[in-house]
């Protein structure tokens, strides 16, 4: 049968023509798998070496903090094809964003006034001047609402959400699309990264979106540790600088105990930071009189420290061959009053030997009382004068209350000043190490020397605070007469 033969062969035929069609449709889809493929390894191949960017910038002992920022917009720019893009941190304030890195021809994220338009259409510096100066507040457009709601946002086209219409920089750069995600790490809202595409870019797509985000992860990442990075730094200079200034500080103290005809004299500073607020000093006067002095600065650190290498200068400057304790504080208060702040002061007590005489005159400027070791009855006594604290008063009131007292000294006796970081010492429990226990510990070893009450009472206080931290600085000084 010939018609049973020409339909075979039809059926034959079309198979066939199914066949190629449906081979050349498999050729198409596996080339387009291919392409696929080969774009998802070389979006992959951007994504780990904007990783492997990342990574590096932590590598080397510093990181520049505009290294990095560049870094994280052109590598997120270059994954995601876009025409630019920018980072946008949080101040110090924690109130404002500021745009720390924009790449070039970066379409605009922040509304432009018409002003600047305009300027932009005859100079073009304008627009990108005005993006990378202008900050962004609270209320100030889609960066903000990105800020403020901490959510990411995906904005595909101009046509399609009316927020980008505000965003529009003249004739030389329109935004179109726009991807934008919230920085934050640890609790920390550190900024927002955004990218941008003007009328020569594409849509941004919904896998770019997942993968924008993914990025901003591991951006904020990276930002957080540079942070964390530069505070150690930081850390390290300023605990450098300090060490430098506690050396310093030490070599304006004294170096060792005086040699003074008729006395003993031994002293001690232990700060409670690298510096320290406390000072004491010795001075000659003239070939009769020798000084010591001790002073508190009112607060602690390198503020104090600064307080009292200006008062020691003043005090320096005052005391030769003037033999009066209160004269020489009053010129030291009043060229010391106009540049103090209003809550700071300095406490001082400032003694003066006549090892001619062998007498012992003191002034107490607000100072902690000195104390009377007496060996004939071995009491310890408070010698307590009125006395105001230097820079508090000009010179109307310090003046009046100033003056110099007579300390009368036997051989044994011993005259000891000090600051408050020893009677307030604290321990565990947080009792005070008190004047009563010093007083005990002055009457144990006021007879074996000046330099032995200054060792037993530093001693006594450091096991009295045990694992304490010191609180305050401590400064004594023993004046024995032999």
């Amino acid at each position: 049968m010939w018609w049973s033969s020409i339909i075979l062969g039809g059926l034959w035929l079309a198979t066939l023509a199914v066949a190629y069609l449906l081979h050349r449709r498999g050729m198409r889809l596996i080339a387009l798998l291919r392409r696929q493929r080969e774009a998802m390894k070389v979006e992959e191949t951007r994504v780990f070496d904007f990783l492997h960017g990342l990574g590096s910038a932590f590598s080397g002992k510093n990181i520049r903090a505009s290294d990095l920022h560049r870094l994280i917009v052109e590598g997120a720019a270059r994954i995601l094809d876009a025409n630019g893009g920018a980072l946008y941190l949080v101040d110090r304030t924690g109130s404002t964003l500021v745009p720390t890195f924009l790449s070039k021809g970066c379409p605009p994220l922040v509304n432009v006034p018409k002003h600047i338009l305009q300027q932009a259409e005859v100079t073009p510096m304008a627009l990108d001047s005005y993006l990378r100066l202008h900050p962004v507040n609270k209320e100030d457009g889609l960066l903000a609402r990105v800020w403020q709601k901490q959510e990411p946002l995906f904005l595909p086209s101009l046509a399609q959400d009316g927020l980008l219409v505000q965003l529009q920089g003249g004739s030389k750069g329109k935004t179109e699309s726009v991807i934008a995600a919230p920085l934050s790490y640890a609790d920390q809202k550190l900024g927002v990264l955004a990218l941008a595409n003007g009328p020569q870019g594409r849509a941004f797509t919904l896998p770019d979106f997942e993968v924008f985000k993914s990025i901003a992860e591991q951006s904020a990442f990276a930002l957080y540790n540079a942070i964390v990075y530069s505070e150690v730094n930081e850390k390290k200079n300023l605990d450098r600088d300090l060490e430098i200034a506690r050396d310093i500080q030490r070599i304006l103290l004294p170096a060792a105990s005086p040699e003074v005809p008729g006395f003993e004299i031994a002293g001690i500073n232990v700060p409670a930071r690298q510096v320290s607020g406390d000072y004491y000093d010795y001075l000659t006067i003239d070939d009769q009189h020798f000084g010591v002095a001790i002073a508190d600065v009112s607060g602690k650190g390198v503020p104090a420290s600064l307080i009292m290498a200006m008062c020691r200068s003043v005090l320096r400057s005052q005391a030769p061959h003037n033999p009066s304790a209160a004269d020489a504080l009053r010129k030291v208060n009043r060229q010391l009053f106009p540049d103090m702040k209003e809550d700071m002061f300095i406490s001082m007590a400032y003694a003066i030997l006549d090892h001619a005489a062998g007498e012992l005159s003191f002034c107490r400027a607000g100072h902690d009382a000195p104390l009377l070791y007496s060996a004939a009855t071995g009491k310890v006594v408070k010698i307590n004068p009125p006395g105001m604290a230097l820079g508090i008063d000009s010179g109307t009131v310090f003046d009046r209350l100033t003056r110099n007292t007579a300390v009368p000294l036997e051989h044994g006796d011993c005259f000891i000043l000090y600051t408050d970081g020893i009677t307030e010492a604290l321990d565990e429990n947080g009792q005070e190490y008190g004047l009563e226990r010093m007083n005990s510990v002055v009457q144990a070893s006021a007879p074996e020397g000046a330099a032995t009450v200054v060792k037993r009472l530093t001693d006594d206080v450091r096991a009295f605070c045990g694992n304490q931290p010191q609180n305050d600085d401590i400064t004594l000084i023993v004046i024995r007469k032999v």
